[in-house]
């Protein structure tokens, strides 16, 4: 945990305002709305005097990277492949927020991406860890896998230090993005991320982008995954966040329809983005498996009530046309 001021990145406002003429938020929306919110986090609660910031551990046990190796199974992000996260910690953070004020008095509000928080740069500025050049967070103590949430408080708490960036000369979360998704280090174009693509991404995704995301289904690790730092990271306690899915068949994932999708998903932050989203994801991975052996279970789908799944159901068996 860290303590910062709500003021304490005056700079959010305006790097906010450039991403988004930029354009690089893409189909969210969400995004350029409440900026007055979003950029000066002392707006969002004036009352407030200082925010607590917190990091919890979800560290893999097993290489996330190793599933893209199996063109036969999908790839999820590892954050969603246990119980959504923003249950389990706003409870943690509620409990957290109870004892300060039987303790200490004053006022909270708790957020896990539940409002317009900059949650990265308020971690940085309360010494959780520094904005890496994929723009993730990063720390010494917990490498890449960690969730954050805020509690801001009418307490006038002593602020921590800011973590400073240790970067240094190293490419390998650029380098390794298979969509060339930064533009530039510490820049990020969410309209070329594969987790913006599975996730937020609404209607057909792109040919060019599409044919570059693999199987990855839901999200995307390889930044995180290959970031050195990692040598360092925490191992998690939370079982919660491991083994609702792990690497399923492509095949029996693209025979969810809704009630099964939502049967399958419950409790997993998976469900939110809803079948069909999911099944064009999942689609666009058996179009990029090679395998003609799933060109029947595309074919199966080309008739899809949605058009986003019947077009990448098109997409997938015109691509495994030439492996029979």
């Amino acid at each position: 945990m860290g303590v910062t001021r709500p003021d304490a990145v005056p700079e959010l406002a305006g790097r906010l305002a450039d991403f988004l003429a930029a354009g690089r938020h893409g189909q969210m929306g969400w995004m350029a709305e409440r900026t007055h919110w979003r950029g000066d986090p002392a707006a969002l609660w004036p009352e407030a005097r200082s925010v607590v910031m917190l990091a919890e551990a979800y560290t893999p046990d097993h290489d996330p990277l190793a599933v893209l190796s199996r063109p036969d199974l999908a790839a999820v992000s590892v954050y969603a492949q246990g119980k959504d996260y923003h249950d389990i910690v706003k409870k943690r953070l509620k409990r957290l927020g109870r004892w300060l004020i039987d303790q200490h008095g004053g006022q909270i509000k708790v957020f896990v991406d539940t409002a317009p928080v900059m949650e990265k740069p308020l971690a940085q500025a309360a010494g959780l860890g520094w904005q890496g050049k994929h723009t993730n967070l990063l720390s010494r103590e917990l490498g890449s896998w960690f969730f954050l949430g805020a509690i801001f408080t009418t307490l006038d708490l002593p602020p921590d230090a800011a973590e400073p960036e240790h970067c240094g000369s190293c490419r390998a979360c650029l380098d390794i993005c298979p969509t060339r998704a930064f533009p530039a280090p510490f820049q990020l174009d969410a309209r070329r991320c594969i987790s913006y693509l599975t996730i937020e991404h609404k209607g057909p995704v792109d040919e060019e982008l599409r044919e570059l995301m693999g199987n990855r289904i839901y999200g995307c690790d390889d930044c995180l995954a290959v970031c050195p730092w990692n040598k360092f990271a925490q191992e998690a306690h939370e079982m919660r966040y491991r083994g609702v899915i792990d690497a399923p068949p492509l095949a029996e994932l693209a025979m969810l329809d809704d009630a099964g999708f939502r049967e399958r998903f419950s409790g997993s932050p998976i469900k939110r983005i809803g079948r069909d989203r999911f099944v064009r994801n999942v689609l666009y991975a058996i179009g990029n498996s090679g395998l003609a052996a799933l060109r029947g279970v595309a074919q199966g789908l080309a008739g899809d009530a949605d058009p986003a799944v019947a077009d990448a159901a098109r997409w997938a068996a015109m691509r495994l046309e030439a492996r029979l």
